[in-house]
């Protein structure tokens, strides 16, 4: 049995954020929230292996990401897989705040988790790059939802 995870996890956006942080605060250093990481990659929902291709890559990652998007302005769904499982990971918590929400939410609530768990400090300029990368195409495909 695949133990995946079906979001949204939480009612809204931002309670899904104050539980990331909740979470993230129990871990003493950052080899505790990397292995954290990799555990919640593990959770993310099966990917289609025929959507790993170009027109599903996101750009801007230094690890392979594809990303699919589903619904409309009143529900958007996310999926997405990276071969990078501390990407997975971060991948996973982008999912979280922001899948399964209606695109007004999406675009009104912004990231605040990464600065909230310390993402911002310990990631590498790459992963750094590729979350804000990840990021920027769940905002992109809501507000191309409400216009």
């Amino acid at each position: 049995m695949n133990d995946t995870t079906h979001f949204p996890t939480e009612a809204t956006a931002a309670e899904a954020q104050r539980t990331i942080a909740e979470e993230f605060g129990f871990f003493g250093d950052w080899s505790e929230r990397y292995q954290y990481l990799i555990d919640l990659g593990r959770k993310l929902p099966d990917f289609p292996e025929d959507a790993r291709d170009e027109a599903h890559r996101l750009h801007g990652c230094q690890s392979m990401v594809w990303i699919l998007s589903d619904g409309d302005a009143g529900r958007l769904e996310f999926r997405a897989v990276s071969d990078s499982a501390i990407v997975s990971g971060l991948i996973y918590l982008a999912l979280r705040v922001y899948s399964g929400r209606p695109a007004q939410e999406i675009v009104d609530t912004e990231p605040t988790f990464v600065a909230d768990i310390g993402l911002a400090r310990h990631l590498s300029p790459t992963r750094s790059n590729g979350l804000a990368a990840i990021l920027a195409r769940i905002k992109d495909t809501a507000r191309a939802q409400l216009a």
